[in-house]
């Protein structure tokens, strides 16, 4: 991988072209994240078949699980309250809401990206 897929990723671009935005608005805000149905740029369908981003899920809980496993972590790190199940489920609760917008995109870019075979950039598109 170089830099540029890492570019790409971030800014959540096509994977074939790099240069088209996979997303219609802004991750944050007082709006729903509307994913484009095809890259503006060159055309490329996002959803390979019917359900194609169910796959997406998976790739989401994992990052779910991750994420509260670190702030669980951190959390005790920084209290050392191992036995308040109201604190654990505040921070937990509130991770959740802060990081569904960010785990939804990027969910569906980790799959596209490199979970999806026969997906190749070509600068030419």
């Amino acid at each position: 991988m170089n830099k540029t897929q890492y570019s790409a990723m971030a800014n959540a671009k096509c994977p074939r072209c790099r240069e088209g935005k996979m997303f219609a608005n802004t991750m944050y805000g007082f709006h729903l994240q509307k994913m484009n149905d095809c890259c503006p740029n060159c055309g490329f369908r996002f959803e390979r078949e019917p359900g194609y981003f169910y796959a997406a899920m998976y790739v989401g809980y994992a990052m779910n699980v991750i994420e509260l496993l670190l702030a669980c972590t951190a959390t005790y790190a920084w209290t050392g309250n191992l036995t308040s199940f109201a604190l654990y489920m505040t921070v937990l609760s509130v991770f959740l809401v802060i990081l569904s917008p960010f785990n939804y995109r990027y969910s569906r870019v980790i799959l596209l990206f490199w979970l999806t075979p026969g997906i190749k950039y070509d600068p030419k598109k």
